[in-house]
């Protein structure tokens, strides 16, 4: 039996063996985490990170020129800038810009060059058609050029042509905040009459700021009573507070449309209780913009806001009360606190949405009304300035990173002082 015993004990696994077991088995692990979360970070990377690198390429993208005459542009990045380039640039110039008819080419270099001057896509025209059928690379260019156009023999247009040489550029970036690069290329601000973004930046803060107080002003005190009501009366409450959901956001703009317009209910309402003489203008202006906007958004500010309050129990504050706190400040002191987190959320989602509408504001708002996706949509679908329509974007990005930023830290510290 003794015998029988020792034969069915097994020898002791060496401690090698085990520890190769172990990371075998933490290594499957691994991966099989891996594979869990693989699809979603994959999803991410194409709808997110993808079109966020893009953005930020073709805002300092500057290759229009060089895919079209590459020989052009390596010879004017030798140039010095003085005087006018030599003459194996003049003619690999000539003999790139007839060859750029094919492709596409001429309207891509012609739209390039119009940013630095409009006069250059019918420079570009002219001199196409003034070019020699058989283009000698022994023959004098310059003076070919120069006969076919007197701008080709000033250094002031081939300067513009130097400047769109580089293969990347960040003349978008400074022209998106009003800025440029002067002739000796220090960053000095435009003129006065050609400024605009700033104070598109500025209008759409102030926007999407405003829009995000007026819902948080509405969506607390309704977000409280949702979450203090009977659960049917709640119930019935919430359904209509989903409502804006399930109708179509052109179909919700158009309506407020035709409420604000001057013959609209609203105006019709307020002139036959007396309330007003004539009507008011209440559309195609920033008072339009903030109702349709606040209608759209408050029930992004309620959600969140409801789904913290809900969770709050009312012992604390009733607790408070019975020890002698008056009811307001037991309030503001005990329940607001607790909600800082639904507070936070609900405003970041809503001034970031804010941040980037589009359709609203070009709607029911006038000129003046106007944010920064309007331009982007502008230069994207208008002019086809993908570099501009980037940039906008880039610094609008910028900006919404910085405030968010801000506004976490200030939540943080908000936290651990109460704390």
């Amino acid at each position: 039996m003794t015998t029988t015993i020792a034969a069915s004990q097994s020898p002791p696994r060496p401690a090698g063996t085990l520890k190769a077991q172990l990371r075998r088995a933490e290594r499957l692990r691994k991966w099989k985490a891996f594979g869990l979360v693989a699809p979603l970070a994959l999803f991410l990377i194409v709808v997110f990170v993808v079109p966020i690198g893009s953005m930020l390429w073709r805002s300092v993208d500057n290759t229009e020129l060089e895919s079209v005459m590459p020989l052009t542009t390596a010879g004017l990045q030798r140039w010095d800038g003085t005087g006018l380039p030599d003459e194996s640039t003049m003619a690999a110039f000539a003999a790139e810009l007839r060859d750029s008819r094919q492709g596409g080419g001429l309207g891509r270099i012609g739209r390039r060059l119009n940013y630095e001057d409009t006069q250059y896509r019918s420079l570009l025209m002219r001199t196409l058609r003034g070019l020699p059928a058989s283009l000698d690379t022994d023959g004098n260019w310059t003076a070919t050029l120069v006969e076919i156009d007197e701008a080709w023999g000033e250094t002031a247009t081939w300067l513009g042509i130097q400047r769109a040489a580089p293969p990347t550029t960040d003349r978008y970036l400074l022209a998106s905040v009003d800025l440029e690069r002067g002739d000796t290329g220090q960053i000095q601000r435009i003129g006065e009459g050609d400024r605009l973004y700033q104070a598109v930046f500025q209008r759409t803060l102030v926007i999407a700021g405003g829009v995000t107080l007026i819902c948080l002003a509405l969506g607390f005190p309704l977000a409280y009573l949702l979450a203090t009501l009977p659960a049917k009366t709640s119930n019935l409450l919430m359904i209509l507070v989903l409502l804006p959901f399930w109708t179509s956001l052109l179909v919700r703009t158009a309506a407020w449309i035709i409420l604000l317009q001057s013959n609209g209910l609203v105006n019709q309402s307020l002139m036959a209780t007396g309330v007003i003489d004539s009507p008011l203008q209440l559309v195609f202006n920033r008072i339009g913009v903030f109702f349709a906007m606040v209608h759209i958004l408050l029930p992004f500010m309620v959600l969140p806001l409801y789904s913290v309050m809900k969770g709050i129990s009312p012992s604390y504050q009733r607790a408070a009360v019975s020890l002698g706190a008056h009811p307001f400040a037991a309030f503001w002191q005990v329940y607001v606190p607790q909600t800082i987190s639904g507070i936070a959320a609900g405003t970041i989602l809503v001034f970031i949405m804010a941040l980037g509408y589009y359709i609203t504001p070009a709607l029911v708002g006038g000129p003046a009304d106007q944010m920064v996706s309007y331009y982007v949509a502008y230069y994207t679908n208008s002019t086809n300035n993908w570099g501009m329509a980037a940039a906008l974007g880039s610094i609008l990005l910028v900006v919404t990173l910085m405030l968010y930023l801000v506004y976490h830290r200030l939540v943080n510290r908000k936290q651990m002082i109460r704390h």
